[in-house]
């Protein structure tokens, strides 16, 4: 003799299957979507690798103001004199480009330009905003880092790479030669470190 299970039970039940199922299907899609543009990043780079294009030239998207960096192919206009402490006005500012951190040095003045592309405040904007300097851990002393400012040609060549807490500030500083500082949120997505990359100009 079969027992009737109620209906208000299997009611229960099937409510919790389908808040089971939502949830993991939400998980795999954020997941996706944070992490699907590293993994392109980082085809991309390998493809480049093994094709051997990292010597091609690359073409500004702006001469007035860009950084171009040859060995992972990035190429990206930089917006100018941004707030890097206002949220609201950098994350505008990073939908078009690399950022500049206002108060630090342009290529021409002799100091230190330093420029930025934080992950967001979420998932689906960190996406967005930090997929320009993803791959800056592929970078190694000596490698070039281009910048376009004024239709004039600066070559840096990379020092160091550091990891760093998320309250560095003294990255920012004024320095007595002519340097560039990259810096990115790290791990790509998350905002737990940051990752800081140091340039000297290159000597002609």
């Amino acid at each position: 003799m079969s027992v009737a299970v109620p209906a208000t039970k299997n009611r229960k039940t099937n409510i919790w299957v389908v808040l089971g199922v939502i949830l993991i299907a939400s998980a795999v899609i954020i997941a996706y979507l944070t992490f699907a543009p590293v993994l392109k990043s980082e085809i991309k780079y390998q493809l480049v690798v093994k094709n051997k294009r990292v010597e091609e030239k690359i073409v500004p998207v702006d001469s007035n103001f860009s950084v171009v960096i040859p060995k992972i192919r990035a190429n990206a206009r930089v917006v100018e004199n941004v707030d890097p402490f206002d949220a609201k006005n950098y994350q505008l500012a990073l939908s078009r480009g690399v950022a500049h951190a206002q108060g630090t040095s342009t290529p021409d003045k002799g100091s230190n330009t330093f420029l930025f592309a934080h992950s967001a405040g979420n998932w689906y904007q960190a996406n967005q905003y930090n997929a320009i300097f993803y791959l800056l851990n592929k970078l190694e002393k000596g490698d070039e880092i281009i910048l376009y400012f004024k239709d004039k040609e600066y070559v840096y060549l990379v020092e160091e790479l550091k990891y760093v807490d998320g309250g560095e500030t003294k990255y920012m500083n004024a320095s007595k030669e002519s340097k560039l500082t990259l810096m990115t949120c790290w791990p790509p997505g998350t905002t737990l470190k940051r990752l800081i990359v140091t340039a000297k100009l290159k000597e002609i």
